[in-house]
């Protein structure tokens, strides 16, 4: 059997657009905000202040283009009971979902997701790189297929 392995982005998108593959992130400009990892301090769940300019522009991207959706990954470090990192990655994933729907983000646009420290970032004992929101943005497809 042959496999052929597509290890550019351009590549990739002529592959997918060859086979018919037509996301809503396809369609879109892409001038999406470019970070989409949001770091928290221990045993917060509010976004820093540095954060919130970003925050907003995402929330301006997802406006302009309402047939995005946004899956927001709350993350905690393995400091503590997984029970209580799994509701401190919650609260920082409602957080940010909230900041979204404050600047005028459809709440169907959002999903969210938790997972206490279960995926960290970085290595276990680098606490801080995995207290963390983290954004992924999905095609109408990808959404309703979760």
């Amino acid at each position: 059997m042959t496999v052929l392995v597509l290890d550019t982005p351009e590549l990739l998108a002529k592959a997918a657009v060859a086979s018919g593959f037509m996301s809503a992130m396809a369609s879109a400009p892409d001038h999406r905000p470019h970070r989409l990892k949001f770091h928290f301090g221990f045993n917060r769940h509010a976004p820093g202040t540095e954060d919130l300019a970003m925050i907003r522009q995402h929330a301006a991207y997802l406006r302009q283009y309402p047939g995005l959706k946004v899956r927001v990954h709350g993350h905690s470090d393995n400091f503590g009971g997984e029970d209580y990192n799994r509701f401190l990655s919650r609260l920082r994933a409602h957080s940010v979902a909230k900041l979204l729907m404050q600047e005028g983000v459809a709440e169907n646009q959002i999903l969210l997701a938790h997972w206490g420290s279960t995926r960290p970032l970085a290595r276990p004992e680098d606490h801080a790189a995995n207290r963390r929101v983290e954004l992924e943005y999905l095609s109408q497809d990808m959404a309703q297929a979760l």
